[in-house]
């Protein structure tokens, strides 16, 4: 079903994001202050406009109350991000994410009405940390401070082996929620499905157990 979603700050993240739900199908609204930019990304969203996120009667005007989610991922503009996001609560629009540049300016979006903060450098910074030190690891998801999903290649040792066999809920005390099978997809594999080279795991746990798991050769 096709959604409708705004985009308020075409730099690199937000051009990212506005770009990607284009391309998935869904109605797209691309905002910017900066005209040049506007230009550049018109392409790339279903409608793209020039204004500034943080006067009430600008974001009224381009309709912005029709839109369910809008995404703030205005760049080094601490005090627009935060107005953007106050304007927004205010007009009544149900969800608003909006991008941090640090720990503080996060707090502050959520004090402000934000529903959910994203930190894309800290985010993006963790995942190849991660990578670096569990190769096998192909991306991750934290759940809470000490849970997580893992996306993890299965090691040669594994293969040709039915998740029976591996018991990995008495072994790591992990759940194999799906398995991804070259392309496709089992959710709640059986017991007795078997494990192939190249498969991925997408399995759910502690991180401790995740990174044992994961070093496994």
């Amino acid at each position: 079903m096709k959604k409708q979603y705004a985009v308020i700050g075409l730099g690199r993240f937000g051009s990212s994001i506005a770009s990607t739900l284009f391309e998935a199908g869904n109605e797209v609204l691309g905002i910017d202050i900066n005209e040049e930019r506007v230009e550049k990304f018109k392409d790339c969203v279903t409608y793209a406009v020039v204004a500034d996120s943080t006067e009430e009667e600008a974001l009224k005007a381009v309709g912005i109350r029709n839109f369910d989610t809008v995404i703030v991922a205005i760049g080094n503009d601490i005090q627009a991000s935060i107005l953007a996001v106050l304007v927004l609560k205010e007009l009544g629009i149900k969800q608003v994410i909006a991008k941090a540049l640090n720990k503080r300016h996060g707090q502050v979006l959520y004090k402000v009405g934000a529903d959910w903060v994203v930190f894309p450098e800290r985010d993006m910074g963790e995942r190849v940390a991660h990578h670096l030190m569990s190769p096998n690891v192909l991306d991750f998801i934290e759940l809470a401070k000490d849970y997580s999903i893992e996306e993890v290649k299965v090691p040669m040792s594994m293969t040709g082996k039915s998740l029976k066999e591996l018991d990995l809920r008495a072994k790591f005390n992990l759940s194999v929620i799906a398995i991804n099978s070259r392309g496709n997809i089992h959710i709640s594999p059986s017991p007795d499905q078997m494990i192939k080279e190249d498969d991925v795991l997408v399995v759910i746990g502690r991180n401790e157990d995740l990174k044992r798991f994961a070093n496994l050769q």
